[in-house]
């Protein structure tokens, strides 16, 4: 017989065996460590070309956050003119391209085209036959293992965004609190609350010392 209307189920199929099913991420720890690796193999294989292309600094979309950069897709046709670089010859040096992306204001364009021209003054471009170098390939006395380290290391695993977003050393960090900030600001926090527990204590203190006398 067929069940209808919003009637008891007559069966209660619970009994899912979740157990067996259930997926519980253990190798979270691991996998990280892995990934790592991964991309240091990465990085090694392909020096001393960069790991990932270069890309332009963009604002943030909406009002709420138009305040952060962050890296785009690609640089746009505007910006690659005025760095005097060619858009079919952009992506064969590591330099991402977005033809649909539009320059909004000056100065994201100026921003971009000094990054690309950084970018051009320090690449350094192999000849594919030794033999028969391009014009637009980098000169013999200039590709010495110095500059190919240089170049690797400034355009590697991470691209630089900004100066402001560069990551801090330990050398510009300043000098720390004895005993560690997180300390002091925790010992600051309860001698402000125990203020008045304290001058109590001290009052009758002093009283008992007054009565004994």
């Amino acid at each position: 017989m067929a069940i209808k209307h919003n009637q008891q189920i007559p069966n209660n199929h619970f009994r899912k065996q979740w157990q067996r099913r259930v997926r519980c991420h253990f190798d979270q720890p691991g996998k990280k460590v892995t990934r790592r690796l991964a991309r240091r193999a990465k990085a090694a294989a392909v020096a001393p070309r960069p790991v990932d292309k270069l890309r332009p600094v963009v604002r943030c979309p909406t009002i709420k956050y138009n305040r952060r950069t962050r890296l785009g897709r690609g640089f746009t046709l505007a910006e690659l003119k005025a760095a005097g670089i060619p858009k079919l010859y952009a992506p064969t040096v590591g330099i991402a391209v977005d033809h649909r992306r539009q320059n909004l204001s000056e100065e994201s364009l100026a921003i971009n085209v000094q990054r690309l021209k950084e970018y051009k003054a320090r690449l350094i471009v192999f000849p594919r036959k030794s033999n028969k170098p391009k014009k637009t390939d980098t000169p013999k006395d200039q590709q010495t293992a110095e500059t190919t380290q240089r170049i690797a290391a400034s355009f590697g695993v991470e691209n630089p965004i900004a100066s402001a977003f560069s990551e801090i050393s330990k050398s510009d960090m300043p000098k720390g609190v004895e005993g560690g900030a997180y300390k002091a600001l925790r010992k600051a926090r309860s001698d402000a609350r125990l203020v008045g527990v304290r001058e109590k204590r001290a009052k009758e203190k002093a009283d008992e010392e007054k009565a004994k006398k």
